[in-house]
């Protein structure tokens, strides 16, 4: 018996919670992870990503119990575990349309516009405020039954300039209209929640990351300006197995989203990632908000999925990421399935957070 027959035995003896619990653990797990950056999978994303018949979501460091875990999946990666559904038709983003090259046009180009447009540049004490569009499928019964659509979620993080998001980071989230999942009719609990508004609250959990892969600004900006020592800094304390460029690549995500650094870093990030063995560049990809772009990417063949960073194809500004499947038997879900969608719109420096209701 291998550890993923444990694992679904183990998931189908943990019950269902009702709706209004879902909805309570639901936001409360995801002002934990809004904490938390796009970060580099511990080990193989592939005993992750074969958890589809769970709702499911984004990928983080959570501290959750177990059934609660299991219903929701992790709605991690820090907004990535991974998402699932079978859409109607076949993503373009996973056509035949990939090339690996050596280094990347696409983050060559991106390296090249960073100091094209006006930086921010955020002081000591104020936040960086972020509005992201997330989509992801829900699970759940509703009369006895299970039922699926496909929820879109409106997130405002406010993240401290330096220092842990959990020091004094704050999330609000909307409810946007929901898609039904594909050749299914709407459930009425995904009408419900349609329009639901979640008051500011602070960011809550652990942040169990080690010092070097703090995502602040002020962190960000002391990084090396080079591309030979930010791609040391994307692999340190690594080790030498067939996942470390994978878990570079998340290294990657973790410092574009949901992160902002200065021109200069970002500039050496990309030329660093362009050099990590693997990555491709898909030329049709599109975010959470439904604008299209060009992607650079990695295929994890121990997850059988490849993980995209999506650009605009005309100012190589950062869209959002997904993660779509390439192996069916590895992944557990057909060949162009689309596991993550997400999309950061906007990104600003402001003075203060917004006030947090207590008691």
């Amino acid at each position: 018996m291998n550890e993923m027959t444990q694992l679904n035995r183990l998931r189908s003896e943990v019950p269902w919670p009702d709706p209004t619990e879902l909805r309570a653990e639901e936001q409360r797990l995801l002002s934990e992870i809004a904490a938390f950056g796009a970060s580099s999978p511990a080990r193989p994303p592939g005993r992750t990503y074969r958890l589809p018949d769970r709702p499911v979501g984004l990928r983080g460091i959570l501290r959750v119990n177990l059934r609660t875990s299991l219903a929701i999946g992790a709605m991690a990666a820090a907004i990535t575990a991974i998402v699932y559904f079978a859409p109607s038709a076949p993503d373009k983003g996973s056509a035949v349309q990939v090339a690996p090259v050596a280094m990347s046009a696409v983050l060559q180009r991106a390296a090249d516009t960073a100091s094209e447009r006006d930086d921010l540049a955020p002081n000591p004490g104020q936040f960086l405020a972020y509005e992201l569009q997330v989509m992801f499928p829900v699970k759940l019964k509703e009369d006895g039954k299970e039922v699926r659509y496909l929820d879109r979620s409106l997130f405002k993080v406010w993240l401290p300039v330096e220092g842990s998001p959990l020091d004094g980071g704050v999330m609000s989230s909307e409810h946007l209209e929901p898609k039904p999942f594909p050749g299914e009719s709407l459930p009425a609990e995904a009408k419900r929640r349609e329009g639901g508004v979640a008051a500011p609250s602070k960011l809550t959990g652990y942040d169990i990351r080690p010092d070097h892969r703090r995502t602040d600004y002020a962190y960000l900006s002391r990084l090396p300006t080079d591309p030979a020592g930010m791609r040391e800094h994307l692999y340190r304390d690594l080790a030498r197995d067939p996942l470390a460029d994978y878990t570079a690549w998340g290294n990657v995500g973790s410092m574009i989203t949901r992160a902002y650094m200065p021109a200069a870093q970002r500039a050496a990030l990309f030329r660093a990632a362009g050099t990590i063995p693997g990555v491709e560049t898909v030329n049709e990809a599109e975010d959470a908000a439904g604008r299209r772009g060009v992607a650079v990417a990695m295929v994890n063949k121990f997850g059988g999925v490849r993980h995209e960073y999506i650009f605009d194809p005309t100012t190589y500004l950062y869209l959002g990421e997904r993660v779509v499947v390439v192996d069916a038997a590895t992944a557990g879900a057909p060949e162009g399935t689309l596991l993550t969608s997400t999309a950061q719109l906007k990104v600003e420096v402001v003075d203060h957070a917004p006030e947090v209701r207590t008691g």
